[in-house]
């Protein structure tokens, strides 16, 4: 299922009217790990949203959005389904090719997706964050 407002798989905050960004705690309660399936050195952000349906606790996430999977939570083995038996909430994390890990001087040179996180403040159970390095420049006054 693809968001209709921010075009993100299965983003639960903007599923609720929320926005994409916001915190999802059903998918970080029961986390066991991050799993990086590329170096989150080269990249400043990367997309963050929470899947759903994932039909497995600890194996990769299938991605089936725009752009490419690169990274994705691990659950406990003890893990709880969702709200249908045999589909678990984790979190996947992403990128599109018109990101600034791609496109250094493209579209957000100087700003970021608004499901953007900086990779290195997720953790397990840890929802990400924006950070200035995730913005690529001063973060705006709220």
């Amino acid at each position: 299922m693809v968001c209709r407002p921010c075009g993100a798989h299965c983003c639960s905050g903007c599923l609720e009217g929320e926005g994409p960004v916001v915190e999802n705690r059903k998918a970080l309660e029961h986390e066991d790990d991050i799993v990086w399936t590329e170096d989150i050195e080269r990249f400043d952000y990367v997309r963050q949203s929470v899947e759903l349906s994932a039909g497995t606790r600890r194996r990769p996430v299938p991605w089936r959005g725009t752009g490419r999977r690169v990274g994705y939570a691990v659950l406990r083995p003890d893990a709880p389904s969702g709200d249908v038996p045999g589909n678990f909430v984790r979190r996947v994390f992403w990128v599109k090719d018109y990101d600034r890990s791609e496109q250094p001087n493209g579209t957000y040179r100087h700003s970021a997706p608004s499901e953007a996180v900086d990779p290195r403040t997720v953790a397990p159970g840890v929802w990400g964050k924006l950070t200035e390095r995730a913005w690529g420049a001063p973060l705006p006054e709220a």
